[in-house]
Order: C-alpha cells, then structure tokens, then sequence
C-alpha cells in the first residue's frame, strides 16, 4: 500500500500561525486530538508517520519558485539532515516514467562516502529511516546506490574525490556539510557539470554555515534560496539537557552563534581579528595567573543613549622570559545605559570577583573625575590612569598581533566582545557605535603584556 497524503485524506497543512499541523494536533485540546485519530482508518493511521508535512518544521520545506538550489543553514541538530532525506523522498518517489518533473538520479555528496552512508543513508534521520516499508529503497554497496521500487536511484560520492563525479549525469542531488569539505570548490564545480537530466535539475544543500569561499558564493547567487535554523527550533527531537548543556558552554560565543544559531558569520574585509583568530582563543580551563587587571573604557554621558562603559577583566602568567607570557580574558563586565556611579560599582565588583591587582581606566574623556569617581564607590581602589594619544585602530594592532602568536586566550561566553573583534580593522572602526568593550580589551592586555615587559617603555600616552 502507497502511503500518498492525498490518498489518505489527511490534511497536512497547519492552521494559520502554527509551524506544523503536528503542533496544531498537539496544542488542540483532548476532544480534538480523540477525534482526529478516530477519523483516519487503518491505512491512514499507517501512513501518518511518514507524512512529512504534517511533521515538518518551517525551515524544513521545500521554498516555492524558481530556484536552483535550496541552502539550508542551520545550528547542530536543528534538522537539517532529516529535510535533506525527505527532499530526496519527494523528489524520487513517483518517479515513473511517465512522472514528468521528478528525479530519477540523484547525487547524495558528503565529505567522505562512510559519512554519506552512516548519515545521509542510514543514519538516524537518513534516507532508509525516512522511508515507509512499501518505498524503502534497497541500498547495493557495491555500486554505492540506492535504488527504489520504481527504478530511481541515488548514488553516494566522496568530496574528497571530486573527479569522481566526472562521468555520470543527475537531475538532482543532496549535499551535506558542504562547508567543511576541505575539496569544497572543486566537488561543486564537477557537480554542475554532471547535473544536465531533466527539465530542472535542482540542488538541496545542507549545512552548518561556516565562512568559506564556495558557501559564500552560493548565498549571493541569485538562483539560491536560503532558509535558516538554530537547534532551539529543533529542541523537541533532542536529548533532554542537550542544549541546557551546550547553551551553558557556548550561547554567546562566535563558535556558539555559529554552531548553534546557524548564522553565518564573515570576517571584516582587513578585520584585525579573524574568525580563526577567535575561535582558537577560547578555552574551558584558566591556569592560575600572576596578575590580574580590571580595564574600564568609560562612556562621555551617563543616560539612555549613552555609549557602553566598557569594562574587560584580564590577567596574565608572566613564568619565563616576556615571549612566553599568556593573557586570558576572563570576564566582559561592561554596562549599558550606566550613571558613573553605577559603571564605577560594576568595575569594582569585578575587582572583588576576580582579586584583580587595579583598575586600568582611560581618562580621555573625563580628566581627574574618572578616578574621583571610582573613589567615591572605593576611596582605596587602586587606579592607573592612561591616556590614548593614537586612533583606535593603531592602538589595537599590537594587541591583535598578540593573538596572532597564540598568546591570548578568551574563557567561554564573550560574545559581546568578540563581535567588536571581529569588526575592527586597519582602516578603523566599522561596526555600530562605539566599541567600548574592545577599547577596555586593548586597555587590559596593553597593561598586561606590552607596558609590563621590561623592553617596552610603561609610559601609554604612546598607544
């Protein structure tokens, strides 16, 4: 028996303003829900489970229009693979030869053929899984096919070997995790060629984002429709405390919003800090430091639409010659829309948090009455006071220098900040406002790793 929706008679489109009609089945209440499942016959009821659309997340449906390639973007576990699977069900199913339109060779593209098999094929939301019984297809591994009831077929290939997709020709294909394919470019150059059957040959591209040259360009193509996903939209099909625990380690962080939010996330052209330059910063476990610092950037006003203060805790383990020293950053205290008092309290907290040695604070803006300030909240806090002589830019570079070498690390959940890394470069400033936070940032590791060793003069009118 054909498990076709239209021949089971269930409606699987959702009431308007719900994601899916399984959520309208599961919000309606019991009278409803008792009568919905006492309506559907055997068959139905059989069928139910492979309806794809009645169970579908929004970013899980194929768009309308005219498109060439459907990019799906989205956080680990926010379904990505389980829509790639059922694209290839609804592109092959019924694809007899008198079923104009549908596929009847497809290209199933990861970044080795063990994971096209494991995954896209027989993982848990592969392919096999996805199939009812009556259209489950038969896997040959010796040719690395599929090969369904009604003669379509599927074929698996490594993008490590792109010129293995050289001779056969397809009017369809699904790839997965495209953006870490090291032979990226090349496979989906070969892949072009080979999609030349049918009347429209289209493309399902599923894949945690990532900044990469072949992803980039398959996003600014006009023939590409992209749809996007965190794995909190996901969170019903996963491990329970799954995403209390990734969420605890990494909400906030460039990998983070990456990893998880599926946002795509572009380095700055000339960005003085790079996406690898952050990501390989951060670290889960701080040795114990030899100095500790609290840097404060404050803001000229202290109101509603007053810049950040910002505040940045910073210490350093100097054992060994200076070249040797590392810097971790430890906790981006910064404040919004904060009076003098209350950034001057925020500032002396994280002092007390953390046992830093001083306070570090820019006095460009407000002369003497920066110190007086925090005296007021802590007449005995000890408070050096710098002053900027050079532009933003010119003062970061040598600190962004010291995370080119290595040695400066992040703790975990600095997000904030390292988005205005991310968005400073040789030229200036390029990001929203002003970047406080990175301000406090330079202000901390300059005291820590640059006035502090022997060979650079202390005095930082210089930066």
């Amino acid at each position: 028996m054909e498990h076709r929706p239209q021949e089971a008679g269930i409606s699987t489109s959702p009431p308007q303003g719900l994601r899916s009609g399984a959520d309208w089945i599961a919000c309606a209440d019991a009278d409803t829900q008792r009568s919905f499942l006492d309506e559907l016959n055997e068959g139905e009821l059989r069928a139910l489970p492979f309806l794809f659309e009645f169970w579908a997340l929004p970013h899980q449906l194929p768009p309308e229009g005219d498109w060439r390639t459907w990019l799906i973007l989205g956080g680990r576990g926010a379904g990505k693979s389980r829509a790639g699977s059922e694209w290839v069900r609804s592109q092959v199913e019924g694809a007899g030869p008198r079923d104009a339109g549908k596929c009847r060779r497809i290209a199933l593209v990861a970044e080795t053929f063990d994971q096209a098999r494991d995954v896209m094929i027989f993982g848990e939301s592969g392919i096999m899984a996805c199939s009812p019984p009556d259209r489950r297809p038969v896997w040959k591994a010796s040719e690395r096919k599929l090969i369904w009831p009604n003669g379509a077929e599927a074929q698996a290939f490594s993008a490590s070997e792109p010129e293995a997709l050289r001779g056969p020709q397809f009017d369809g294909a699904w790839l997965d995790e495209l953006a870490k394919w090291k032979k990226a470019q090349g496979t989906w150059d070969m892949l072009q060629f080979a999609l030349r059957l049918g009347e429209d040959p289209r493309v399902c591209v599923t894949t945690t984002p990532r900044n990469v040259g072949v992803l980039k360009q398959l996003m600014a193509s006009p023939s590409t429709v992209v749809t996007q996903a965190p794995t909190e939209a996901n969170r019903a099909n996963l491990a329970e405390g799954f995403l209390e625990e990734v969420r605890a380690r990494y909400a906030g962080t460039w990998l983070g919003r990456q990893e998880l939010d599926g946002v795509m996330l572009a380095d700055t052209e000339g960005a003085l800090w790079t996406e690898a330059m952050i990501v390989g910063a951060q670290v889960d476990v701080v040795p114990a430091l030899d100095r500790i610092v609290v840097a404060v950037d404050p803001p000229v006003t202290g109101h509603a639409g007053s810049d950040e203060c910002g505040i940045v805790v910073a210490g350093v383990v100097t054992k060994g010659p200076p070249q040797t020293w590392r810097a971790y950053v430890l906790e981006d205290a910064s404040v919004s829309a904060a009076s003098p008092a209350q950034w001057a309290e925020a500032a002396i907290a994280a002092m007390e948090r953390h046992g830093a040695d001083k306070i570090v604070a820019e006095v460009n803006q407000g002369g003497d009455l920066v110190e007086a300030v925090i005296r007021q909240v802590d007449p005995l806090a000890p408070v050096k006071k710098v002053r900027a002589a050079r532009g933003k830019s010119a003062r970061a570079e040598p600190v962004a220098a010291l995370y080119e070498q290595g040695r400066v690390f992040h703790v975990r959940g600095l997000g904030a900040l390292e988005d205005q890394l991310s968005q400073m470069t040789m030229r200036g400033w390029e990001g929203r406002g002003s970047p406080d936070r990175l301000d406090a940032l330079v202000w901390a590791l300059h005291e820590l790793m640059i006035a502090a060793q022997p060979k650079w003069n202390p005095t930082v009118r210089s930066i």
